[in-house]
């Protein structure tokens, strides 16, 4: 599989992951704040575990979680990126975007900034038809992002998220959209 490329906006460079950024992941993973909408907070072993989960499925699969870097300091913020949905779900398999951002980068627009850049990757370069997210129906800020990317839910798609304990209040997800197509018309307009 080719080497996935470098992504850069206005702002922001996806890259691959590096040694330097495992204590900042680690610091943004064990935030309780940043993993409100997660059943847990990381362990700073979790954490790297989790940077060579997002290498390898670059290695597989050419694309997968870029880190997300500040290009005016070089400072980590988070991720932002493309993965598999392969777990039980009634759309998966499908690729999924998302992100996740440290606390001081919330409300500058980094996520929509990256995710607008994942987009054009998933849908010019991989030519994918679909790209879906999901989150906690709680989860105003991530749902706030997806609705700017132009994705739409309906709420019959809702789903029990099967990574998530049965009857865990973060069990419910909400399930959001984008054609390809719809994404080519919105870029016209």
């Amino acid at each position: 599989m080719a080497r996935a490329p470098e992504l850069c906006t206005e702002r922001l460079l996806l890259r691959r992951w590096r040694a330097e950024d495992r204590k900042p992941y680690a610091a943004l993973n064990a935030d309780p704040e940043v993993r409100e909408f997660f059943p847990e907070v990381l362990t700073p072993a979790q954490s790297n575990a989790q940077i060579a989960v997002f290498e390898d499925h670059f290695d597989q699969h050419g694309f997968g979680m870029w880190a997300l870097e500040l290009r005016a300091s070089g400072g980590l913020i988070g991720f932002t990126g493309l993965d598999l949905a392969t777990y039980e779900a009634h759309f998966a398999p499908a690729i999924e975007i998302g992100w996740r951002l440290a606390r001081p980068a919330w409300r500058h627009g980094y996520a929509t900034e990256a995710a607008l850049a994942t987009l054009e990757f998933g849908f010019g370069r991989l030519e994918l038809d679909e790209i879906v997210a999901c989150t906690t129906p709680a989860n105003g800020r991530s749902r706030a992002v997806m609705e700017r990317l132009g994705m739409t839910h309906d709420p019959g798609e809702d789903f029990d998220h099967p990574e998530v304990g049965a009857g865990h209040p973060l069990c419910r997800h909400v399930l959001y959209r984008l054609a390809a197509q719809d994404w080519r018309r919105r870029r016209q307009v």
